[in-house]
């Protein structure tokens, strides 16, 4: 091999043999490669053939020819940088695809305990399909007529609040309206009105955050009143309805529990009412983002009893144990969250004639709603 190039003004020579192993690769050795300009090399095969003379090389590019900017830095770069970013594309995805399946298997977790839907819209089924499915369930007679009571409500796009708190937070003004309008709405549901415009006291035996709509103004509006009871002030009764259904376990309060309620007072159901807004009221103040901090949705007492409670798990927690959800010490630093616990509380008394009424409640968070300056 000779090889010849220019070093600053001075021509140096370069005469050699090369073993032939590192002739590679093998066709267009490395050593046998020349530089325009720069270096002028010539591989022979023959005895004594490097003795001939080379071109000298000018020992500079030429104009028009910039040099490269490709250093052994920015190569680098090139071929890592588009690597990284696939990796972080990756890990994004499978990051999203494991959030997805917790959110999904907690909502099955949580769906499982709900005995309220008697007749629900599966995913394979459409609405013509569930409304032929009531069309053919109604009351016959001998003649083949049959008669058909239906329930038409407003359609809230926000569904239960149970949905809405798995999928939002709420700010403190968020949580106040839906906790005042939750209590406007029981307040009026037991309050008896006279007139004949008026209503019956009415107690709803089944309130949770899944028979609560969210409008969608923030407000609350309560729903599904299949197991509620109204009083008959003439006569001092209560028309208790002849099904098997019974309510949510973890919603019940200890009296229910245990079996001790009064079944022919009145004011027993409204009580325990009161003890299951008190945890629906949990369940929002939880989502309340404060300062930068909120807890993740759960269903009360979420972390003493399992998915689907039985009454005598709920009972042991409940009445043998005397627990309650826990009231985080953080919500002391802001006024709100303050009364909110307070309130809860104050719902959650073992004795139902201790707790706060719905007009009460209705009326401290009213108070709360001036001082927050909450607009409804």
């Amino acid at each position: 091999m000779v090889s010849v190039f220019n070093l600053d003004g001075v021509k140096h020579h370069v005469r050699t043999c090369i073993p032939e192993a590192k002739l590679i690769p093998a066709g267009k050795p490395f050593y046998c490669l020349s530089s325009e300009d720069l270096r002028n090399t010539h591989c022979c095969y023959s005895d004594f053939c490097n003795k001939i003379d080379l071109m000298v090389p000018s020992g500079h590019l030429k104009d028009n020819e910039p040099p490269s900017s490709w250093g052994p830095v920015e190569l680098v770069a090139v071929i890592a940088g588009p690597v990284f970013l696939v990796f972080v594309v990756m890990i994004i995805v499978v990051f999203i695809f494991h959030h997805h399946q917790r959110v999904y298997h907690n909502r099955q977790r949580l769906d499982m305990e709900d005995p309220s839907c008697e007749m629900c819209l599966s995913k394979d089924k459409t609405l013509q399909d569930l409304v032929y499915d009531l069309s053919t369930s109604g009351s016959g007679s001998d003649n083949g007529t049959w008669t058909q009571l239906w329930l038409v409500s407003d359609y809230h796009e926000h569904g239960s609040l149970f949905d809405y708190l798995n999928r939002y937070t709420v700010t403190i003004e968020g949580m106040i309206k839906l906790a005042l309008s939750a209590a406007s709405g029981l307040a009026h549901l037991h309050m008896e009105i006279v007139g004949t415009q008026g209503k019956p006291g009415i107690a709803h035996r089944d309130l949770k955050s899944k028979n609560i709509l969210v409008k969608k103004n923030g407000t609350c509006a309560i729903a599904d009143l299949g197991l509620a009871v109204r009083h008959d002030s003439v006569t001092d009764t209560i028309d208790i309805a002849p099904n098997q259904r019974v309510g949510t376990k973890r919603y019940m309060a200890p009296e229910v529990l245990d079996e001790t309620i009064n079944m022919k007072h009145f004011d027993s159901f409204k009580c325990a009412d009161i003890y299951a807004l008190g945890l629906v009221y949990w369940e929002i103040a939880r989502r309340c983002n404060a300062g930068g901090i909120h807890e993740e949705y759960q269903l009360p007492y979420y972390d003493l009893v399992p998915s689907d409670p039985s009454i005598e798990e709920m009972r042991k927690v409940v009445c043998d144990q005397k627990l309650r959800p826990n009231i985080p010490n953080w919500w002391q630093s802001y006024e709100a969250l303050r009364v909110m616990g307070k309130m809860m509380r104050e719902c959650w008394y073992a004795n139902g004639a201790a707790r706060l009424t719905a007009l009460r409640i209705k009326k401290t968070l009213s108070q709360l709603s001036v001082q927050e300056d909450v607009k409804i």
